[in-house]
């Protein structure tokens, strides 16, 4: 049977390679195919202990079966589609709103977009481009994503923090591509009743979004770059199970 690949982040760097179709045989796992990336590239055997695993856009475990036709994503840990602005983020009562951006984030367009008169509080967390890392300047970030299933994962925190904290409304933005120093990579805003609600709500999307969607930055100084390492995947995510 064949199946599609992606690799990202520092896996491509491994390979050379961001995508592949391979064969394999019936009743094959994904250790299966891990091992055969092993076996060709084994500077990746290094990276397998902290790798998560995806099947068709869902983080499986090693030991799931493969399909015809599967698409698979060997994914590093996260560091946390078409350019939008602040029309993407006018609040709706069941629909998160989530975006993946190519261009500059607006934070006062979208903060009004998402402002209502019952808020009694609106939490905004920016995440921005710095000019050094320890002591190393750097020049400019760049972040890539799989794309599909990083909509996925952040609807489903948004989702997540509406139910879990109580909050009216919460609006995410994250780009792609090349981002300067001073600009903003990831953006969270959080309308709530209360503060309380808001804050604690604000403070666990940013956390649990650098830990599971998938998202990689690459750090570019005047003497090279890299792909920043990321925190460790929860073990829920290794085991194939969804994060609560």
């Amino acid at each position: 049977m064949q199946v599609r690949v992606l690799l990202f982040g520092v896996l491509k760097d491994v390979t050379g390679r961001s995508s592949d179709q391979i064969m394999l045989p019936e009743g094959a796992t994904l250790a299966d195919l891990l091992a055969r990336y092993q076996a060709d590239f084994p500077r990746l055997a290094a990276l397998t202990p902290s790798l998560a695993l995806s099947i068709n856009q869902q983080y499986a475990a090693a030991a799931s079966p493969l399909h015809e036709n599967d698409e698979v994503a060997l994914l590093p840990p996260v560091s946390g589609g078409a350019a939008a602005d602040a029309a993407s983020f006018v609040s709706r009562p069941t629909s998160p709103a989530i975006v993946l951006l190519h261009g500059r984030i607006e934070t006062a367009e979208i903060v009004r977009a998402i402002r209502r008169d019952e808020d009694g509080a609106v939490v905004v967390f920016e995440g921005t481009a710095r000019n050094q890392t320890r002591g190393r300047r750097t020049l400019y970030l760049e972040y890539e994503a799989y794309e599909a299933m990083a909509e996925a994962e952040m609807n489903r925190l948004v989702e997540q923090a509406r139910s879990r904290f109580a909050v009216r409304d919460v609006a995410i933005a994250h780009r792609l591509g090349r981002v300067e120093i001073g600009e903003t990579s990831v953006l969270i805003v959080v309308a709530s009743a209360h503060r309380a609600a808001a804050f604690d709500a604000c403070r666990w999307l940013i956390d649990t979004l650098k830990r599971t969607v998938p998202v990689w930055k690459k750090e570019h100084f005047q003497d090279g770059a890299v792909w920043v390492d990321g925190e460790p995947f929860p073990p829920e995510i290794q085991q194939g199970r969804k994060p609560q």
